[in-house]
């Protein structure tokens, strides 16, 4: 195959995500007033730490980000304001950000550390210890057959 050239075949029917998280087909850069974008993240795990970083450039820490966690959720919301000033073009998002990330374990949320720096966002979580497990394996006991639980 040496030469030759790969063909990329595209589905007759686009990824709804594709449609509806980004731009509606037609319409360039629609979305209904009250959609909040996704904020692109990624998480990684390693050293006992949960780590998500969230790409939320020209955001002020202090006034615009939130993180907010319930049970093993963490949910970082932004808001960025548009500017008062006349543009002849702009690309940049504006509005309403969230992102909500489900992790394996339970967030203990008095231990998440995050800091923002160069439009990266870093949530810390630590990982649950294994002395701290929910599931268990349950023993079954053959009941007594003088208390009625015996076999016919």
């Amino acid at each position: 195959m040496t030469g030759g050239k790969v063909e990329r075949r595209h589905s007759l029917f686009p990824d709804f995500d594709s449609w509806f998280g980004r731009e509606f087909p037609g319409l360039p850069g629609w979305r209904p007033a009250t959609a909040a974008h996704s904020i692109p993240v990624e998480v990684t795990s390693g050293d006992g730490m949960y780590v998500l970083r969230a790409e939320l450039p020209g955001m002020d820490p202090d006034d615009d980000i939130a993180i907010t966690v319930d049970d093993n959720l963490i949910t970082v919301s932004a808001e960025h304001g548009e500017s008062t000033e006349d543009k002849e073009h702009s690309e940049f998002r504006y509005g309403s950000f969230r992102r909500t990330v489900r992790l394996p374990d339970t967030i203990p949320a008095d231990d998440v550390e995050a800091s923002y720096a160069d439009g990266i966002l870093t949530v810390r979580i630590p990982m649950p210890d294994g002395t701290t497990r929910t599931g268990r394996t349950i023993p079954v006991k053959r009941a007594d057959t003088e208390s009625g639980g015996g076999r016919a």
